[in-house]
């Protein structure tokens, strides 16, 4: 069979024809496990520093860091993008997921140098992210505003 020759209807067919079917339903399980996993480990790490004697406001950004810090660490010594492969879409959960999301470009550019690798990578997928949710923001914020003068 010449790949070549095909149309793309013909050519999707003999890609479904040869593709193995995803096991659903355990991927779903799986990722529900895994990322409830990481929500019981930040909360045990909020009662943790609650009982530290930090408040619930701070106990919660000192949470954030502490899983923000550990996942970073993680992808930066290459265990969690192992980790992700086989744990799926449950390390998504938006603040580790997020994490990886902005250290793993950083370090796949790391050989072109510190300012054009690096630093230039660190905020391929954290850049759009930071620029829509400040605009989302301020334009939210200008409706409330608006809201309340009339």
């Amino acid at each position: 069979m010449d790949l070549n020759k095909l149309t793309s209807e013909e050519y999707n067919a003999y890609v479904q024809s040869k593709a193995k079917p995803s096991p659903m339903g355990k991927n779903m399980v799986w990722a529900f496990l895994v990322g409830g996993g990481i929500c019981v480990i930040g909360q045990a790490l909020m009662d943790w520093y609650k009982s530290m004697g930090l408040g619930v406001e701070a106990a919660g950004t000192a949470v954030s860091v502490t899983l923000i810090f550990v996942t970073a660490l993680l992808t930066g010594i290459g265990i969690f993008d192992n980790f992700a492969k086989h744990a799926g879409a449950g390390t998504l959960v938006p603040i580790t997921g997020f994490a990886n999301a902005v250290v793993a470009p950083a370090m796949e550019f790391k050989q072109e140098g510190f300012v054009t690798g690096t630093a230039a990578k660190l905020f391929t997928v954290a850049g759009p992210v930071l620029v829509y949710g400040i605009s989302a923001s301020v334009i939210y914020g200008i409706i409330l505003w608006l809201s309340k003068l009339f």
